[in-house]
C-alpha cells in the first residue's frame, strides 16, 4: 500500500504528458494532408502594381447655373399670362401683359410736354437773338438782354426735364409687357389674370432657371482632403491636373449619369459647422434629367498612383487586430499576412503595406488554408460580370 500512494501522483503526470503529446500529433495530421494524399487546392492571386485613379464618392445637390425671379415693375392689372408653365423660354419673350392704358396715357402726356418746351425754347432762342444786335446799340437794356438769355435756359432746362418725364413714361409702358430677363425653364405662374400687382412692391410673377448646364454642390471631409494632399506631396499619388478631374454622377435611383462633368472650384475654408470643404462642378443637361435640388452623387477623379497593389475584396479578411490576407510561399506553405487596406478600387482593395509584388495571396479556399497547412496554389479566375452590372463602386474609406 506505501509503494501505491507513493508512485500514484507519478503516474497521472505521465498520463496528462501522453495525452498532450496525442494532441499535438492530431493536430499536426490534421494540417499535414493523409498519407497518399495530395495537398488542398486553393486559389492564388499574383499580386503586381497597377496604374489606377484614385475617386472620392461625395454627395451633392443639383443646382441651377442662372435663376432669374420675373416680377412686375408697374402696377397695374394683369390682362394675360403670354406662356406656358414648365416650358423652355428664351431671353426677350414676351411672359405676361399689363393694362398699359394708364402707361400709354402718361407717355402721351409727357409727349405733350415736350412739344411744348420744345417751342418755348425756340421762342426764347429767338427772342436773344433779336435782343443781341439792339444792346450792342444801346437800343434796349442789358438787364432786358439779360433777362432774355436766362429765359432761353430755362427753357433749355424745362425742355431737358420734360424729355427725361418721356422716357420714364415710355420705360414704363415698355414694363407693363413683362419679358424674360434670361433663357431656361420656366415655373408655374404666381399671379392670374385679374390679378393686381407692382402696388407697393415688385410682385413676384414666375421664375426662371436655366438648366444647361447645370452646377452640382459637393461636400468633403477635411480630414478625407489632407489625407489626399499628403499623400500627393510624399509622392505616393500623383495628381490628374487641372483640367483634368474628371467628374462623373449618380443618380437617386442608382444610375450613372451619361454626361461627364468637370471641376470648377474649391472653397478655400473650412465650414466651421461641418468640417467640410465645399466643391463645385459643372454638368451639362441637354435632356433636362438634372433638377435642382436633387440629391446625387459625384464620383471625383482627385489623383492617380502609379504603382498601386491590389487584390480581389474577398481575399481581405478583417477581424479585431485588423485586415489580412493568407500568403502561399514557395513551399506551399500558408502564412497569414497583416495589412493596411485603406481605400477601395471597384471590387478590389488597395494595399498601401503589408504586400509586395509577385506574394500569391488566397482568394478562396480558405476553409482548406490554415496557417501553416501546405497547400497547392492554382491561378484564382473572377467570376463573369453579370448582364446588367452595377454601377463600379468607387474608391472608400475603409471602416
Amino acid at each position: 500500500m506505501t509503494f501505491v500512494r507513493r508512485y500514484a501522483p507519478v503516474a497521472a503526470l505521465v498520463t496528462m504528458l501522453l495525452g498532450v503529446a496525442s494532441c499535438g500529433e492530431k493536430n499536426a495530421a490534421a494540417q499535414a494532408p493523409a498519407p497518399g494524399m495530395p495537398p488542398p487546392e486553393v486559389s492564388v492571386v499574383t499580386v503586381a502594381t497597377e496604374r489606377i485613379v484614385m475617386t472620392t464618392e461625395l454627395p451633392g445637390r443639383i443646382e441651377a447655373t442662372r435663376v432669374a425671379q420675373v416680377r412686375a415693375r408697374v402696377p397695374g392689372i394683369v390682362q394675360k399670362r403670354v406662356f406656358q408653365e414648365g416650358s423652355e423660354v428664351k431671353a426677350g419673350d414676351i411672359l405676361f401683359r399689363i393694362d398699359p392704358a394708364p402707361f400709354q396715357a402718361t407717355f402721351s402726356s409727357t409727349q405733350a410736354a415736350v412739344a411744348k418746351a420744345e417751342a418755348n425754347l425756340a421762342q426764347a432762342n429767338l427772342k436773344a437773338q433779336r435782343y443781341k444786335p439792339l444792346v450792342e446799340t444801346n437800343a434796349i437794356s442789358k438787364q432786358e438782354y439779360d433777362d432774355a438769355l436766362t429765359a432761353q435756359k430755362q427753357a433749355t432746362a424745362e425742355l431737358a426735364a420734360a424729355k427725361a418725364a418721356q422716357e420714364t413714361a415710355r420705360l414704363n409702358l415698355g414694363y407693363a409687357t413683362v419679358t424674360a430677363p434670361i433663357s431656361g425653364r420656366i415655373g408655374r405662374a404666381q399671379v392670374t389674370e385679374g390679378a393686381l400687382v407692382g402696388q407697393g412692391e415688385a410682385t413676384p410673377l414666375a421664375t426662371i432657371q436655366q438648366l444647361d448646364p447645370v452646377f452640382v454642390n459637393l461636400t468633403q471631409s477635411s480630414a478625407e482632403l489632407l489625407q489626399l494632399r499628403r499623400a500627393l506631396a510624399s509622392g505616393r499619388l500623383k495628381s490628374v491636373g487641372k483640367d483634368k478631374a474628371k467628374v462623373m454622377l449618380v443618380t437617386e435611383d442608382g444610375r450613372s449619369y451619361p454626361h461627364e462633368g468637370k471641376l470648377l472650384f474649391s472653397d478655400v475654408a473650412v465650414d466651421e459647422s461641418t468640417g467640410a470643404v465645399t466643391l463645385r462642378a459643372e454638368f451639362p443637361n441637354p435632356e433636362r434629367m438634372l433638377l435642382p435640388g436633387l440629391y446625387v452623387r459625384a464620383r471625383l477623379e482627385q489623383a492617380v498612383s502609379e504603382n498601386a497593389i491590389v487584390v480581389p475584396q474577398q481575399a481581405v479578411q478583417r477581424d479585431a487586430s485588423g485586415a489580412s490576407v493568407l500568403l502561399v510561399g514557395t513551399d506551399g506553405k500558408v502564412a497569414l499576412q497583416p495589412v493596411k487596406a485603406e481605400s477601395a478600387h471597384g471590387d478590389k482593395w488597395v494595399i498601401s503595406e503589408g504586400l509586395k509584388a509577385g506574394d500569391k495571396v488566397i482568394a478562396e479556399g480558405f476553409q482548406k488554408a490554415k496557417p501553416g497547412a501546405v497547400v497547392k496554389p492554382v491561378p484564382w479566375k473572377a467570376a463573369a460580370p453579370a448582364t446588367a452590372a452595377a454601377p463600379a463602386q468607387p474608391e472608400q474609406k475603409s471602416k
